[in-house]
């Protein structure tokens, strides 16, 4: 990618931005054009039909009203001195000037030219009505087949458009003798030979007009009419009396009826066929026309698309300049150094979707450099780690097609490629899990990646083990550092990297946060700041995602957290699960019994973890998840020793049993009395009581 052409985009953006008037009169004029690209193309693989040459005429002239408001346009800016002298504002004053020189349109418009002077428009508007009249009278001709003998299974098939409708069964027929004319689609005068061929039709014509007034006068039939049938071809019809007086002179009927006849004449059949002749002529010659502007379009191939690119290069600035205006971007500068300097940086997508919620964006910087060239970013879960990794790619290709980008501030180095290993899907087409599909994304970014290119890495590692995640993400990022070198967001969960890349000089930590406040709300801080979060606050997550999976969330963490307050306090031994050290001490009760002491601690810890999670809730609704392993819980609270404004609070209590204790009859009797005992309690208190068994 050429800076120079980035900025010489950035100059015709800017130059949309600083006069509108200009922009509006341009955005004016492109509504009035076509995708002269897509006509060309078509040409160029000889389908172009009558409309696409119209289509390209109109668009060409369009072209040269738009040439003709950049030169004034230039012309303008040129006559005002520039008060700053500075280099970037006299290479944006000449942008317009430089813009419109490219454009060739001579020949082109001579192209134009021969396709306005040979083809008929209201002919070809007419050419479109008979046919739309056609694939109407057909439409109709299938609601009646279809409202005759199709079911109503038939039916679900056939699209709406073409089934029948209410009071529209009956059929139509079109009457074969119609007597409409040919439709041209090109002028008489698009050649001399269709002009010629025009005059002679005219002249045969006449004769049929003189031929029929004569047969008229000469049988005494005012209602001869000289027609053309697709079964008949050639006839003179007559109707009522006039029938017997024109048997007189020609008994030979081909048709008849009570009140029509059909005969022939053969001054009419010889006229006639002159009168197809030419109208076959005329249609030749038509298509040999349309033929020469067909080839007209392909000579100017290279010309043609060279204004089309110009064109677009135009409606993409204007859309640019109104986007920049609406999102309030700002201009880039654009280096070839292997910097990222974004202050104030925003996601636009994201930013308008919280705009329409009446929420503002969060403004992020990113100084990726020389002294930092990897920023390796931790904070809690829905924080805005993917949407900052995303935001950044975003302005470096915003940066680079010359567009504005939502900043403060940028200051953006050309970048080769970007590079992004973000999501989660799978290919089980191609036999690859998530994992498999994470890790050779991953790969070929470490084998294509170069010092100019700029990476985003999101959660490498996750879809596995904390280890072997933790092993596969420090190798992408010495990788990154050491051998790939270049610019790089690298978005983890694994806290364990901040102390294993240390050593790594040019690598900085950042990471954004939580704020609680005391009566148990949150916000998250969007903001980076410099540092270490090893929190990421996934039950937050839960909690805002639904009641029901934020409740099991916080019981079992509360759970958990008396689980390993009991092992502290030698309810049992660290290298055995709690509930088998329960379990067996409830077997042998002389091996292995609690203190007073011991029970106290364990009961003022478990009454500590119940009032924190009855206080998560202000309107009364808790669930409460008891594993059964933890007898001094039941037997406290079947002794009604939990806090009388606990039990008013609480609502309802599931109880658990863990699925990985001992299944043995000894262990599930013991289960079962002691949930009856619980329910039993719970129903005198007025509380909801469900024994789950895991």
């Amino acid at each position: 990618m050429s800076l120079s052409t980035v900025n010489d985009r950035l100059d015709l953006v800017e130059e949309m931005i600083q006069y509108p008037q200009l922009r509006q009169d341009i955005v004016a004029l492109l509504e009035r054009t076509f995708d002269s690209l897509r006509l060309v193309t078509k040409f160029t693989y000889g389908r172009g039909d009558a409309d696409d040459l119209m289509e390209l005429s109109k668009t060409i002239a369009t072209t040269s009203d738009i040439i003709g408001i950049l030169r004034e346009h230039a012309a303008s800016r040129k006559g005002v001195p520039d008060a700053t002298n500075e280099p970037s504002q006299t290479q944006r004053k000449q942008c317009i000037a430089a813009l419109e020189r490219r454009f060739s349109l001579e020949q082109p418009l001579q192209l134009a030219q021969r396709i306005q002077d040979a083809i008929d428009e209201d002919g070809l508007s007419e050419y479109h009505r008979l046919e739309s009249e056609e694939a109407s009278e057909m439409s109709e001709l299938a609601q009646d087949v279809l409202g005759r003998e199709a079911g109503e299974e038939d039916l679900k098939a056939i699209p709406k458009r073409i089934q029948p409708k209410p009071h529209m069964i009956a059929a139509s027929f079109k009457s074969a003798t119609d007597g409409r004319e040919d439709v041209y689609i090109m002028k008489r005068d698009a050649s001399p030979t269709l002009k010629r061929l025009h005059g002679t039709l005219d002249a045969f014509t006449e004769a049929k007009n003189t031929l029929e007034e004569s047969l008229r006068q000469k049988m005494g039939t005012d209602t001869l009419a000289l027609k053309w049938t697709p079964n008949l071809a050639h006839i003179a019809h007559v109707r009522g009396k006039d029938s017997s007086r024109a048997a007189e002179h020609y008994p030979k009927s081909l048709s008849s009826s009570k009140s029509t006849r059909s005969f022939q004449v053969p001054e009419w059949t010889q006229l006639g066929a002159q009168i197809d002749e030419t109208r076959f002529r005329i249609r030749n010659e038509e298509q040999r026309v349309l033929g020469q502007l067909r080839e007209g379009v392909v000579r100017n191939l290279v010309k043609l698309r060279r204004n089309a690119a110009i064109l677009d290069e135009i409606d993409v600035a204007c859309a640019f300049a109104m986007l920049a205006i609406e999102k309030n971007f700002v201009r880039p500068i654009l280096s070839s150094e292997g910097s990222h300097n974004i202050v104030g940086g925003r996601h636009p997508v994201v930013e308008t979707g919280l705009n329409d919620q009446g929420r503002q964006f969060a403004p992020n910087d990113c100084l990726l450099g020389e002294h930092e060239r990897i920023w390796l970013i931790t904070g809690p879960n829905m924080a805005g780690k993917s949407t900052y990794l995303r935001q950044n790619a975003l302005i470096s290709i915003l940066a680079q097609t010359g567009s504005f980008v939502p900043a403060e501030y940028a200051e953006v180095g050309l970048v080769d490629k970007i590079f992004s290993r973000v999501g989660s899907a799978d290919n089980l087409y191609l036999d690859q899990s998530t994992f498999m599909v994470e890790m050779l994304e991953t790969a070929q970014i470490l084998k294509e990646a170069t010092p100019r290119s700029f990476v985003i890495m999101d959660e490498v590692g996750r879809g596995t083990t904390p280890e072997d995640g933790i092993a596969v993400s420090y190798a992408c990022l010495h990788h990154l550092y050491h051998v790939n070198q270049c610019r790089t967001l690298f978005a983890t969960h694994f806290h364990a990297l901040t102390d294993m890349t240390k050593d790594f000089e040019k690598l900085g930590c950042y990471c954004n946060d939580v704020l609680e406040e005391p009566n148990g709300k949150f916000a998250y801080v969007h903001r980076l700041r410099k540092g270490v979060n090893r929190e990421s606050h996934a039950l937050k997550v839960a909690r805002v995602a639904g009641e029901l999976l934020n409740m099991h969330c916080q019981a079992f963490h509360c759970s958990t957290n008396t689980d390993r307050s009991t092992r502290r306090c030698g309810c049992g031994r660290s290298s055995s699960p709690a509930a088998a050290q329960t379990f067996r001490s409830s077997q042998h009760p002389g091996k292995a019994r609690l203190s007073s002491q011991h029970e106290l601690t364990c009961k003022s810890d478990a009454y500590n973890s119940l009032s924190q999670l009855v206080s998560l809730r202000s309107n009364g609704l808790i669930l409460l998840v008891f594993p059964l392993y933890h007898s001094h819980f039941q037997i406290h609270f079947c002794e009604a020793q939990i806090p009388s404004s606990i039990q008013r609070r609480m609502s309802a209590l599931i109880i658990c049993s863990a699925s990985f204790l001992p299944s043995s009859p000894t262990y599930q009797t013991r289960v079962g009395c002691m949930a009856l005992v619980l329910q039993a309690k719970c129903k005198l208190l007025g509380i909801s009581a469900v024994f789950l068994d895991g």
